[in-house]
């Protein structure tokens, strides 16, 4: 039986990759039923470029972590998401301290995902955006929902 959104929001901060700490990543909400996730993402000064503004590559790992959370809590299950292409458009610059970004799964298949993830600063304004298509891995242990 697939665990509640609320309770595999619990578990998948429990249990967020060495890159999400990283970049300070804390899962505020999430959707299981239509593949929507939205991340708290502390955006430190050391990710920043010479003009103040957050480097252009930590702000698409944000996007990209993003898109692959919203397919694995979609799928309610652990499997891997490597991504096979995507595409940023950068809107407006990232500035440091807390953005978001909102992950979804625009179709998911058995070979294929097809995600979007939006980073917004704390005013809601939309930075950047991304597209991406992702391959669905199955993992050794599957399973999310087996309460250890």
């Amino acid at each position: 039986m697939p665990l509640a959104d609320e309770q595999l929001l619990v578990r998948m901060n429990e249990r967020m990759s060495p890159v999400c700490r990283l970049l300070g990543a804390r899962l505020v909400h999430l959707d299981s039923q239509h593949g929507y996730v939205r991340i708290a993402f502390e955006a430190k000064q050391e990710f920043c470029n010479p003009m103040g503004n957050v480097q252009g590559g930590f702000v698409a790992a944000m996007l990209d972590e993003a898109a692959s959370i919203a397919a694995v809590a979609h799928a309610q299950k652990k499997i891997g998401l490597p991504t096979l292409e995507f595409k940023v458009t950068f809107l407006a610059p990232a500035r440091p301290g807390v953005l978001y970004a909102e992950g979804r799964v625009l179709k998911f298949g058995s070979r294929r995902a097809a995600l979007e993830a939006d980073l917004l600063d704390a005013g809601y304004r939309l930075l950047a955006r991304m597209s991406a298509t992702a391959l669905p891995t199955p993992m050794e242990s599957q399973t999310l929902v087996t309460m250890s």
